[in-house]
């Protein structure tokens, strides 16, 4: 069974997949990172070059990709899960864990970070935060505090999968 987070951008999915991986000793793989290894470009410059729906086709096909793989952390890409199709495929290879962070906390972490597309005016990115929460909560098995530090989040999420 694989362990699927999901979050707004910030929320520490990477972060916490990694410690989590860690703690458990299963493979840790980033959605992203994945499609950024398949095409040889960032997701910064897919979305310049050829758009978001270009890109949402790339991470759908990740999606069925890593569905196959076995007993991992997946981190899933802030829009991953606001997509009933992705929801389907990932959840039949593992139970969804809902990084549940607030605006607030998210804006601390990400700073002045230029590399994600979404996260450019903070209002949008408010905008987009409150629309995607409700298709997070409703993909999860397990909704975890994400203002936490990632080792306690890891913990958290460790103690509820065994």
């Amino acid at each position: 069974m694989n362990i699927i987070l999901c979050g707004f951008m910030g929320s520490g999915k990477t972060v916490v997949g990694k410690e989590l991986s860690r703690i458990l000793g299963r493979k840790f793989i980033d959605t992203d990172e994945y499609i950024e290894q398949q095409n040889g470009v960032s997701i910064k410059a897919i979305f310049a070059s050829r758009g978001e729906d270009y890109f949402r086709e790339l991470e759908h096909n990740a999606c069925k990709e890593l569905a196959s793989e076995k007993s991992c952390v997946i981190s899933t890409g802030g829009g991953a899960l606001t997509f009933e199709r992705n929801v389907e495929i990932l959840k039949q290879s593992g139970k969804v864990v809902f990084l549940d962070a607030s605006f607030e906390v998210i804006c601390e972490r990400i700073g002045n970070n230029t590399n994600r597309p979404l996260f450019q005016d903070r209002d949008k990115a408010k905008l987009l935060f409150d629309e995607r929460h409700e298709k997070y909560a409703k993909a999860a098995d397990f909704i975890i505090d994400g203002n936490m530090s990632a080792m306690k989040t890891a913990m958290d999420i460790a103690s509820i999968i065994k």
